[in-house]
């Protein structure tokens, strides 16, 4: 379920002026979208994704959501729920009655569910995409790369709603070929969550029969 910390997914300059102008928009723009991202108390998102690789004649469509607070998180996707308390990970999978019980990640480079809308801010260089109409919204897309050659990542393209300047869609492009789209279907703030959201009740599952795994 190594999955659910890439959500759920899942998001510097050039020699030339003309690049160097399309780097500095990209930057003054992903700006934007992080001082919004910092401004809520908490943000709830519904998303599509969608995995698609033509060679390997594979096409995954599912929905997922997540919601965040800080550093912790709750996130639904692939059948399986992950809790982030701010010290463990949490993946509880019903259809095996599986919990797995991990330390916080020590992959500093691992897209989390709390990194992801923040993780465009380093380790990429960047340059202004389209901009499109999609469902009546204008979205700005904005081209990141990482810098390290080494990256199983060959692109990502990041769309921000050009009025409300929150993300709308992630799409990453994968040296394999495998492309990876994240589309905001539903995306609220400040909303008024449970004070248990983000709290694992272990004795609950024991007594419902759960296998737990702590690792």
């Amino acid at each position: 379920m190594k999955k659910l910390y890439f959500i759920i997914c899942i998001l510097l300059v050039s020699a030339t002026p003309t690049m160097a102008q399309s780097s500095g928009e990209a930057k003054a723009l992903l700006e934007e979208v992080y001082s919004n991202v910092k401004s809520y108390d908490n943000i709830v998102i519904d998303f599509k994704y969608v995995l698609n690789n033509k060679e390997a004649g594979i096409n995954q469509e599912t929905r997922g959501n997540v919601s965040l607070e800080g550093e912790k998180y709750a996130a639904d996707l692939f059948g399986a729920q992950q809790i982030f308390d701010g010290t463990k990970v949490y993946t509880i999978v019903p259809e095996n009655k599986e919990v797995t019980i991990e330390d916080k990640s020590q992959d500093e480079n691992a897209l989390t569910p709390a990194k992801m809308l923040t993780f465009y801010r380093e380790d990429h260089n960047y340059e202004i995409g389209e901009l499109k109409t999609i469902e009546g919204k204008k979205i700005q897309y904005v081209k990141l790369t990482p810098m390290d050659t080494d990256s199983e990542t060959k692109s990502i393209l990041l769309g921000v709603d050009a009025e409300t300047k929150n993300i709308y869609q992630v799409i990453e492009k994968g040296q394999n070929g495998t492309t990876t789209t994240y589309t905001v279907n539903s995306f609220k703030t400040d909303q008024p969550l449970s004070k248990t959201l983000f709290t694992f009740d272990e004795k609950k599952y024991e007594d419902d029969g759960y296998y737990i795994i702590k690792n």
